[in-house]
């Protein structure tokens, strides 16, 4: 069997200030700590190509997140793309992505983001309103974000992603629905639309973890949250963008390849602290603690969170992953990968869910229905065996 290409995910941990939502490892630094870091993943990059034979070593896809990666200087990320190309095959048209926060981008970031070869950028914009902006903590207003739109569409990037939030504090769902449309008019290829999570750890979870506290009566009630869910599908379909994943929305044949990977379980590596990796089956994650990981960036020495995958774990994976994406799973991948049926293995889950109209059956493909899509997490957990 021809091995799969791999998928390669970058951490730049640093952000200008962190978002008062965010639970994502990610934090403001010195420029001396943000240079040794930068000279360890390029150092992680190298010894963790010296574990692969040549065959191994074809990348498909690149993704540089964070953190705030457009926070630093654009040399930094030049240099990083430029160690990987040194040290794997990355195919000439491979997907490269960066994200970028408005306020954080500008034409000599650009440049050096081209001459990289990255083509293709994520903006976290969240919402259009300025008031709710602040509330979440971003660095920029709504006409920052279009100022820095057009920064990135004037170097001449054609593939670009918006992430727009719903369900945020003092958001009606009219409000959200003028915001998607706005976004919708800017023409991004793809858009990402998330609810928003009160994450434990984070500002909000103290905010709007009290339950009588004034602050709760911010967010929108279940009524106003499901209106703005339900709108995002058909606003979008409306521009033209088709739901491919659960949150994710693309003109056609802009979907992302980097996440699709994720979904079908593709082998990929995590540079950088706290960056997850899989291949052969194992799953780990690099440290957290940046100090530990700058003293000593080598593939084996940083790894925690080493998990071999049982059959039944990467049985149970390939179905609730697979059904993140709209187009479904295959019975003939299934059993090309496993030696045996779907229903052999997960009969009953499937049966009854069919028959709630939450899953649709037909042709070797299976997959969620929109009333699935609803309660997706429900249906995925009951394919834990």
């Amino acid at each position: 069997m021809k091995t799969r290409a791999m998928q390669i995910y970058i951490h730049i941990p640093f952000c200008v200030r962190k978002c008062n939502y965010c639970d994502f490892l990610s934090f403001t630094c010195d420029d001396v700590l943000r240079t040794k870091y930068i000279d360890a993943v390029k150092k992680e990059i190298e010894a963790a190509a010296d574990n692969y034979s040549k065959s191994q070593k074809d990348v498909s896809t690149i993704f540089i997140g964070g953190g705030t990666p457009s926070s630093i200087d654009g040399i930094y990320i030049e240099e990083i793309v430029n160690k990987i190309r040194d040290s794997f095959n990355v195919a000439d048209n491979a997907e490269i992505t960066i994200e970028c926060n408005p306020g954080t981008i500008d034409s000599a970031k650009l440049k050096h983001y081209k001459e990289a070869g990255i083509n293709r950028i994520s903006m976290g914009l969240q919402t259009t309103d300025d008031i709710i902006l602040k509330k979440l903590g971003r660095i920029h207003t709504y006409e920052q974000f279009l100022e820095s739109y057009d920064c990135v569409r004037n170097a001449g990037i054609k593939n670009v992603n918006v992430d727009i939030m719903s369900g945020l504090p003092g958001q009606s769902s009219e409000m959200y629905t003028e915001g998607l449309r706005k976004v919708c008019k800017l023409e991004p290829e793809h858009i990402s639309a998330y609810s928003l999570i009160i994450e434990e750890g984070t500002p909000f979870y103290s905010k709007y973890n009290e339950v009588d506290g004034m602050a709760v009566d911010e967010l929108p009630d279940e009524e106003n949250e499901r209106e703005q869910y339900y709108n995002t599908k058909v606003i979008l379909k409306e521009y033209g963008y088709e739901r491919y994943e659960i949150s994710n929305y693309s003109k056609p044949g802009y979907e992302c390849a980097h996440n699709l990977g994720y979904w079908k379980r593709n082998p990929y590596i995590g540079f950088g602290i706290g960056a997850a990796s899989f291949v052969n089956e194992v799953r780990y994650n690099n440290t957290d603690n940046i100090n530990k990981y700058i003293a000593n960036p080598l593939d084996k020495a940083i790894r925690t969170n080493i998990q071999k995958l049982m059959m039944e774990e990467q049985m149970e994976e390939f179905m609730f992953l697979g059904l993140r994406m709209c187009n479904g799973i295959s019975e003939k991948d299934f059993m090309a990968k496993f030696g045996k049926s779907m229903y052999e293995v997960f009969g009953n889950t499937i049966d009854k869910y069919v028959s709630f109209d939450m899953l649709y059956y037909n042709n070797d493909i299976l997959k969620l229905t929109d009333k699935g899509i609803d309660v997706s997490n429900v249906i995925f957990s009951d394919f834990i065996l």
